[in-house]
């Protein structure tokens, strides 16, 4: 599996470009924006764009989806509870406000520890809410892409529609710090750094080491 890290949208989101050598069949995490730049990669290394997976449905994430999947006919992957909670009309248009294009509808909806395939590529889901009720990280050993669950010492912000503290916080003490040590975190924005590992951030993240909220 072969991964590119690219800084995208106005927000700068990390979105994350898996390839599959053996088909070069690519997936991208979290297409927040620049589609012409997603697509000017695939186009330079031969891939196939497949898949659009987004780890929730917060609009910076996913302001890609539509030209994407328009250009492509990829298939949009999103956790069954950001499908649902970001399809209300009253979320929406509270997010309307960032002035970025929502989703189209997701295709295929996933749940935990439901597998992501795609040629070679297999990706775990691990349900994490708090930052969003349907936000995941995606698995595949020894890479996590964390989305805006776990950052470079800090966490996803709590404050929008949606979002709990004391969730997240659970969410990571209970189901990312629990994975191995060495495990390579990818975060959805490179606030603190564009990559960490879980023992770092076990270590080292100030919003994980006490009750601070």
């Amino acid at each position: 599996m072969q991964i590119t890290q690219l800084t995208v949208g106005s927000m700068g989101v990390c979105c994350y470009l898996l390839a599959c050598e053996d088909s070069s069949q690519a997936m991208a995490i979290d297409p927040g924006g620049d589609e012409a730049l997603i697509l000017d990669h695939c186009r330079r290394n031969n891939l196939q764009l497949k898949m659009l997976v987004c780890t929730h449905g917060h609009p910076d994430h996913v302001a890609a989806n539509a030209a994407l999947k328009e250009a492509t006919g990829a298939e949009i992957v999103m956790h069954r509870e950001d499908a649902a909670f970001f399809g209300k009309p009253e979320v929406g248009q509270y997010f309307s406000m960032l002035g970025l294009p929502p989703s189209p509808p997701p295709d295929r909806l996933v749940q935990d520890r439901d597998t992501i395939e795609l040629g070679s590529i297999k990706l775990e889901v691990i349900h994490t809410p708090g930052h969003t009720p349907g936000g995941i990280c995606l698995y595949s050993p020894p890479h996590l892409f964390s989305g805006d669950t776990l950052f470079v010492g800090a966490v996803g912000r709590t404050d929008f529609p949606g979002g709990d503290t004391a969730t997240l916080v659970d969410s990571i003490r209970q189901r990312l710090l629990v994975l191995p040590p060495e495990t390579v975190v990818w975060p959805g924005h490179g606030y603190g750094g564009s990559q960490s590992t879980i023992a770092a951030e076990a270590a080292e993240n100030p919003f994980l080491q006490e009750k601070w909220y």
